[in-house]
């Protein structure tokens, strides 16, 4: 089975399966590159890694117009039923639940989760994905950690890292994760939204395959692969 991503820039991607479409951080309102608006995007499944604004972004519009189950963690799950959303599934940092379309475990992410309305978030996450046989780590917002090698460890067939420094790993620590990792492909993500997290992604690139086995991605907001 072929998984097809899109990724509509920042940190958020569709993973279409034959069962299933699951919509990771849907950041489009006030995302200067997204190609689409929030309501063109249809879901059955809404992931959401902390509760930044631009990464929970249109949950709720999207939640409320598809009726797709937010996955999220216990806090956000909580804030979430209090704006009125009722099909949130609560997870945590280390815990897997197996879907109908595949599993997803969330994991550690070393950053913050403050809520926009200054709510409480609860720690932020990264999400480790098994679908159709396949294995994907979007990392979200996350410093370098050590226990990436331990997600390597899974054999990852794509990761997605951060590259845009000052809020999360910057394209030097990016690469170290790669190394830690070891994963086949990898994507590189959250830059070039802002001018304060302005990269090149393809001097990025250059630098992961000649220092590494990974392949790099690099794909315009509104494009996808296949893995």
């Amino acid at each position: 089975m072929t998984l097809k991503l899109t990724w509509y820039g920042h940190a958020c991607f569709l993973i279409e399966t034959n069962q299933t479409k699951l919509l990771i951080d849907p950041f489009f309102s006030g995302n200067p590159l997204s190609p689409v608006t929030a309501d063109q995007i249809e879901a059955d499944y809404i992931l959401v890694s902390h509760g930044h604004g631009d990464h929970l972004g249109d949950t709720v519009a999207i939640a409320q117009k598809t009726g797709a189950t937010v996955i999220s963690n216990f806090e956000i799950h909580n804030w979430l039923i209090d704006k009125g959303i009722d099909n949130v599934h609560p997870q945590h940092i280390g815990g897997g639940f197996d879907y109908p379309w595949g599993r997803v475990k969330l994991t550690i992410a070393h950053h913050g989760s403050g809520l926009p309305d200054g709510s409480y978030g609860g720690n932020p996450c990264g999400f480790l994905f098994y679908i159709e046989g396949k294995k994907l780590y979007h990392a979200c917002d996350t410093g370098l950690f050590y226990d990436m090698k331990l997600i390597g460890e899974e054999g990852i067939d794509l990761a997605i890292l951060p590259i845009g420094d000052n809020f999360t790993m910057g394209p030097d620590d990016a690469l170290r994760a790669v190394k830690l990792i070891e994963p086949a492909q990898v994507i590189p993500v959250h830059y070039n939204t802002f001018d304060v997290i302005r990269q090149d992604p393809n001097a990025w690139a250059v630098r992961v395959e000649k220092e590494t086995a990974a392949k790099v991605n690099v794909i315009q907001p509104g494009d996808f692969i296949k893995v």
